[in-house]
């Protein structure tokens, strides 16, 4: 099982939607219409670093008090094999990206997969989603 520390950059990103108000938005073009920002976009990514920068210690703490995996956290079919001859059961906790490759049959997920965290972002096949339904918390 490989951990890597990873940076959005795109295709590394999920979409969001966000509801703002209206004078909220209209303050956002008028900063980037004078140049502060190159969209709005840049703006919200901006708010977002800066507010995860002033709460950072907080976070670091949260991370190591949880046992998070910070970063991507693929699991192979051989990871999941070799956990099941092992007799052992997973139980993942990802801040970032939760991937398990495409090859893994929902069968080996539920004999390998206790329980699933994931704060980010969960990469599987529908068929694996759907049989770890159950255990996503």
């Amino acid at each position: 099982m490989t951990v890597h520390d990873i940076r959005p950059k795109g295709a590394d990103s999920e979409k969001i939607t966000i509801n703002l108000g209206l004078v909220d938005l209209g303050q956002i073009d008028l900063l980037v219409q004078e140049g502060f920002y190159s969209n709005r976009t840049d703006l919200i990514r901006t708010a977002i670093r800066n507010q995860l920068t002033t709460h950072a210690e907080a976070l670091r703490q949260t991370i190591a008090r949880k046992s998070l995996v910070l970063g991507l956290q693929h699991y192979s079919r051989a990871d999941l094999e070799a956990v099941q001859q092992a007799g052992q059961r997973l139980q993942i906790q990802v801040l970032g990206l939760a991937s398990i490759a495409a090859d893994v049959s929902p069968e080996l997920a539920l004999a390998t997969i206790e329980s699933l965290v994931v704060l980010g972002a969960l990469h599987a096949s529908p068929a694996v989603k759907a049989a770890l339904a159950g255990r996503i918390r």
